[in-house]
């Protein structure tokens, strides 16, 4: 008799533990990515990125105080450093020009997040995928590729409004590099100054500044995207979490 009560109540347990069995397993493994949460992840991780490096690169001192993305004198104008003792007042110029013009670009950094924003929410669901599986950099490797000649014709005219805007005592940045480079090519351009071979510099200053202000900021943009890539504290949402944790286990 004991037998015959013994099997049902053996059944209910173990139909009763494959229940739960399957609840568990439900519970822990998460659905599969949609396409459309791929998308608004990338587009929420590129958007926080560009905004994080805007808002580090437009700090005072955030292209100066960073040796990784300070901006020097164009290569062009290294003779004029090498020469320096040859102009009257060169070392303070130099240092003048090469602070004005980081201050310019940390200026024109101030409006470098919108633009790229107006571009990320372009992005196709395709993009995202590509852009989930590729490599460490491949967010804003993207972003490079798809924003870099309108970005920079969006970005110039900033860095030209920067240059020109009075920053010390009434001198602009163009103003510091016109005086520097105008003082160079006078003595370049002299008979002593053929004599000793030297060349005048006529580096578009507006120009090299606008391609080194977003090297920085594509910089900072990948740092942003290792982080959210490799960091789970960097993942601030739940979104976040979700669609780079299907990357920790590969």
């Amino acid at each position: 008799m004991k037998k015959k009560y013994l099997l049902p109540v053996f059944a209910v347990i173990l139909l009763t533990a494959c229940a739960e069995l399957m609840n568990v397993m439900q519970t822990s493994v998460p659905a599969p990515l949609t396409e459309d949460e791929v998308a608004r992840g990338l587009k929420e991780a590129l958007i926080t990125g560009a905004k994080n490096s805007s808002g580090i690169l437009s700090a005072e001192n955030g292209y100066f105080g960073d040796m990784a993305v300070k901006i020097l004198l164009p290569e062009e104008a290294r003779v004029i450093v090498d020469n320096i003792s040859k102009i009257p007042g060169g070392d303070k110029l130099v240092e003048d020009v090469i602070l004005r013009i980081n201050r310019a670009a940390e200026d024109a950094a101030k409006d470098a997040a919108p633009v790229f924003e107006n571009s990320i929410r372009q992005m196709t669901v395709k993009d995202a995928f590509n852009i989930l599986r590729g490599t460490d950099n491949a967010a804003t490797s993207y972003l490079k590729n798809t924003t870099y000649t309108e970005l920079y014709s969006l970005y110039k005219p900033k860095i030209q409004a920067s240059t020109d805007k009075d920053l010390v005592g009434n001198i602009s940045t163009m103003d510091s590099w016109t005086t520097l480079t105008g003082k160079w090519n006078s003595l370049a351009n002299s008979v002593a100054g053929r004599l000793a071979n030297l060349k005048p510099v006529n580096t578009d200053l507006n120009d090299y500044l606008t391609k080194k202000a977003l090297d920085g900021i594509f910089l900072k943009t990948e740092a942003e995207e290792l982080k959210i890539r490799k960091n789970v504290s960097a993942r601030i949402s739940p979104l976040l979490q979700r669609v780079f944790g299907s990357l920790d286990t590969k």
